[in-house]
């Protein structure tokens, strides 16, 4: 009998366009059957919001399986893996938000509460009725809104709304946290959690110079294990995983500033500019100037892309 195939998991990078607060994915493109054709597990860079307009079926975060019904919500922290299926067409609508970004608005210039309320914010991923949360609902509805309309200080009234939604979740974990003891953690060694400590070392210091066995000690493996670990779970070699992270910074570098291209490598962790363009090439298909010149690439086309952190793709 042959080795079961482990399941894949996807990495999605989402961005957040230049001069606004979330991602809002919203409107009828989102009316579809959950799930189709696709039986993968996938994690964001960012912290996802989901509100079901209407429909019913599954969403699975981690190894918990939930059903879901119409006014129902998600919030879901980045870098945990979940899906969502329906037999038929369904309506969700999803904003996603930096959480380390509204952090540090909160919070200017204290890291040490930054980390504490970024660490309750991402401690758990969570489905929870309307009527059980509805002032979580109202305002997760609000910002849906705002970002629909776009009246005039929209971009303001959202950016306060995210604030505030910020603090209710942070109410919720912690009230779940007192009524019940957290949810315990898959122990297997081959599961997502097991190299989570890694994801999360990666995307706060991309720009450093990593190897492989630093990313083993943040997971406590050793580094022949933690190998084997994180390509059978990602499908992915770490280092590979690493270049795509900072490719995807990179981008967002590229559209923000001005910088030249030799500034970009450096700040994204790239040695020099031809490891750069070797990376980017390999991962989107062109130069990072090509990228650059054609404004297209931008946020449209990253999320239609949905860069596959899948062998053979």
């Amino acid at each position: 009998m042959g080795r079961k195939k482990k399941p894949t998991i996807e990495f999605r990078f989402y961005e957040i366009p230049q001069g606004q607060s979330c991602l809002a994915l919203l409107g009828e493109k989102w009316i579809r059957v959950y799930g189709e054709a696709i039986n993968t597990l996938h994690f964001h860079n960012l912290f996802e919001v989901g509100y079901c307009r209407y429909g019913n079926g599954i969403v699975v975060l981690d190894e918990r399986v939930c059903q879901y019904e119409t006014d129902m919500f998600t919030v879901i922290p980045p870098n945990y893996p979940h899906t969502t299926t329906s037999e038929t067409e369904n309506f969700w609508e999803y904003f996603y938000f930096d959480v380390d970004l509204v952090a540090q608005q909160i919070y200017p210039g204290n890291v040490p509460k930054q980390r504490e309320a970024v660490a309750i914010l991402n401690k758990r991923a969570d489905l929870t009725h309307a009527y059980e949360k509805p002032e979580i609902a109202g305002i997760i509805k609000s910002i849906m809104e705002e970002m629909r309309d776009k009246k005039p200080y929209y971009k303001e009234t959202t950016k306060n709304l995210i604030k505030t939604l910020f603090f209710m979740i942070m109410r919720m974990h912690k009230s779940m946290e007192a009524e019940s003891p957290t949810l315990v953690e898959r122990e297997t060694g081959d599961d997502m959690m097991s190299i989570k400590p890694a994801i999360e070392y990666i995307e706060e210091h991309y720009a450093d110079e990593i190897r492989a066995i630093d990313l083993a000690n943040s997971c406590n493996m050793s580094e022949t294990h933690f190998r084997r670990t994180f390509d059978g779970i990602i499908n992915m070699a770490p280092m590979d995983y690493l270049n795509l992270v900072r490719v995807q910074k990179a981008c967002d570098t590229m559209k923000k500033t001005d910088y030249s291209m030799e500034i970009v490598a450096v700040e994204c962790g790239f040695g020099n500019v031809s490891t750069f363009n070797r990376n980017f090439k390999k991962f989107l298909g062109t130069s990072p100037y090509q990228w650059k010149k054609n404004k297209d690439n931008y946020v449209g086309k990253l999320l239609d892309y949905n860069i596959h952190a899948l062998k053979g793709w």
